[in-house]
């Protein structure tokens, strides 16, 4: 049976008091309570201090360009759907250099969990505004104060039926765990936005602020109430909702693709002269 130990422990390069501690072991018991083993699990992560988390975990990893992580976990998926396939980074990482990319996964609705550390600034570069800082957040950068108006994933992700759209907060590990666990087990694209408060460069969005806001979704409420899923979303402010948003059974992109049927294409005998034949076309 596989234990949390089983996961590792190790050195970590960020600051004390940092939301991905928490986010890190809310992963770990996720995938414990999901029954993988490191095995089974691929990570795949861009750049930035949410992108080392995977550094921190006894799984197969793949560290890739900045904003370039859904492509190779769409790669990866496709090559061995038997994986359960993760990409964790951060929100400039995955909203801003990744945008197009986030916008593609959704509309593939392609079998893979994105966990987004959303602490609204870049803070590996010292923590100038991220796609998701609020106007007016000011920062070394933007000493005027952010000019244009703050990205809503989780907003974008519902309007465009995306497989399961969550939000949680890195300051209820057991939540946020719990709603890990649940987009890891949705078939299909499953967001995962995860309000991350950076304690070195942004002093607005504290654990604090963060407390005072934030609400858990009534046990009534229906996620695959699409109307009523899109009102939820676009609350943010002075109020600001937790827990599985949106979700609903779309066909898979790997669907598409009948010789996937057949099992992974990795491991697969490879026909060299057929493919000699091919590669000859090309000359």
């Amino acid at each position: 049976m596989v234990t949390i130990n089983d996961y590792g422990t190790y050195e970590t390069a960020w600051c004390p008091g940092c939301g991905n501690f928490s986010i890190l072991e809310a992963v770990k018991q996720a995938l414990v309570k999901s029954g993988l083993e490191p095995r089974q699990v691929l990570f795949v992560s861009g750049i930035g201090q949410a992108a080392k988390a995977p550094h921190y975990l006894n799984v197969h990893v793949f560290n890739g360009l900045h904003g370039r992580s859904l492509p190779v976990a769409t790669g990866a998926k496709l090559a061995n759907p038997q994986l359960t396939v993760i990409v964790e980074s951060g929100d400039g990482c995955n909203y801003g250099e990744g945008g197009n990319h986030f916008l593609a996964a959704i509309r593939r609705n392609i079998d893979v969990t994105l966990l987004v550390h959303n602490n609204q600034v870049y803070a590996l570069t010292k923590g100038q505004a991220s796609p998701t800082s609020d106007e007016g957040f000011i920062t070394k950068n933007q000493p005027g104060g952010v000019a244009s108006a703050a990205f809503n994933p989780v907003a974008v992700a519902v309007a465009m039926h995306a497989g399961f759209v969550a939000r949680a907060f890195a300051g209820l590990v057991d939540d946020l765990s719990d709603t890990i666990q649940q987009a890891i087990a949705h078939r299909g694209f499953s967001l995962v936005d995860v309000l991350q408060p950076c304690v070195s460069f942004n002093k607005v969005n504290t654990f604090a602020w963060y407390k005072k806001r934030s609400y858990p979704l009534t046990q009534d409420y229906d996620p695959t109430d699409w109307n009523a899923a899109i009102k939820v979303a676009d609350q943010w402010g002075d109020r600001i909702p937790l827990g599985v948003i949106y979700r609903n059974e779309r066909p898979l992109f790997e669907k598409h693709f009948p010789v996937l049927g057949r099992g992974p294409l990795t491991g697969g005998n490879m026909d060299r002269t057929t493919l000699k034949k091919i590669m000859e076309e090309y000359k």
